[in-house]
């Protein structure tokens, strides 16, 4: 079985991710960084570019109105480069299926997002002075919400490479036997 007849079920599964984020969750705990990251992995380079980014567009205004915020602002072009990184960081793991470098690209990714998406926040928002202190504040305020972007990119990551792996394997096996009979 070829990568390319793949691409179908890791379509799926990073459509699959990337709503899910319209269902209930606390705060951070989505999975669009670890769809991000799968996208990149396993998805044609223009597909695992574009697909996160669109479903960002679409599913943004749904939620934005029924928080009662703005569909778009400024402070999102922030979010969409974290994850454009995190598909960027999923090219890395093209040819890979090893848990250790997974989970470390997971890591990596929780982490540029907290900086860049904080980083966005402290510039855009006037909660914390435009200084060298402020932006620490920044920082250590939003260290709560770290913990949930993590908790959620492993989890979402290991469900997303878990599940296409699995289904990788299962369905070749399938075949294999077919074949034979």
């Amino acid at each position: 079985m070829t990568k390319t007849n793949w691409r179908p079920a890791a379509l799926s599964l990073t459509v699959l991710g990337a709503v899910a984020r319209l269902l209930p969750h606390p705060p951070n705990f989505a999975p669009v960084g670890a769809t991000s990251l799968f996208a990149g992995a396993r998805l044609p380079r223009w597909q695992a570019y574009l697909i996160p980014l669109a479903l960002m567009a679409i599913t943004d205004p749904i939620l934005a109105s029924f928080y009662g915020v703005a569909a778009f602002t400024k402070y999102q072009i922030f979010i969409y480069a974290s994850f454009l990184i995190s598909v960027w960081l999923g090219r890395r793991l093209r040819n890979t299926e090893s848990i250790s470098r997974i989970a470390a690209v997971t890591v990596v990714n929780s982490i540029q997002f907290f900086l860049i998406t904080n980083f966005g926040s402290w510039l855009w928002f006037q909660a914390y002075p435009r200084t060298a202190a402020g932006l620490a504040s920044c920082y250590v305020a939003a260290i709560p919400f770290f913990g949930w972007t993590l908790a959620s990119d492993v989890l979402y990551t290991a469900v997303l490479f878990g599940l296409y792996a699995w289904l990788s394997r299962t369905v070749a096996t399938s075949e294999r036997l077919t074949a034979v009979a």
